[in-house]
């Protein structure tokens, strides 16, 4: 009987001592090592320059990402190079430039503004009075195709 409470309890990893079970004791682990401060902290001169190793990534301002969203925009308008070739080309990665895009980049419109300077006004006074041109030829279209099926259906006009 003895034997057999041996083996029960060497199977479940407690020993048997005269019919006394006694728990076994767990082997201690050592600590974890803590990273090098140096190591996670990185320099000022590594985020300043354009590639970097290839754990670390760059940050750009808003204002340099909005100038590269022009870029980008520009390329691609003009017909220079594809959206995947522009996007190598100002050195970003193709995630990067949708989620950039997504985000909305607030900086890229005041840039645009800037390089557009003082001409919006200019632009916008111009744009109203065309569309008022344009809005009083379709006014009069409409005049004259409302008197013709007037006339095709045989109804008087009411002056």
């Amino acid at each position: 009987m003895a034997d057999e409470n041996n083996n029960v309890a060497a199977a479940s990893g407690v020993e048997a001592v005269d019919g006394v079970k006694a728990k076994t004791t767990k082997k201690q682990r050592s600590p974890k090592r803590e990273k090098a401060l140096a190591e996670t902290v990185p320099t000022a001169s590594t985020t300043t320059t354009a590639k970097t190793q290839g754990s670390q990534r760059k940050t750009y301002s808003e204002r340099e990402r909005a100038e590269k969203l022009t870029l980008i925009g520009t390329q691609v308008a003009k017909g220079t190079a594809t959206l995947h070739e522009a996007i190598k080309s100002a050195g970003i990665s193709v995630p990067a430039y949708y989620r950039w895009k997504r985000n909305g980049a607030p900086a890229a419109k005041k840039v645009a503004k800037a390089v557009s300077g003082g001409h919006e006004l200019a632009e916008l006074v111009q744009l109203e009075a065309e569309n008022q041109k344009l809005r009083g030829q379709l006014a009069e279209k409409l005049r004259a195709e409302n008197v013709e099926l007037r006339k095709r259906l045989g109804l008087e006009q009411s002056a």
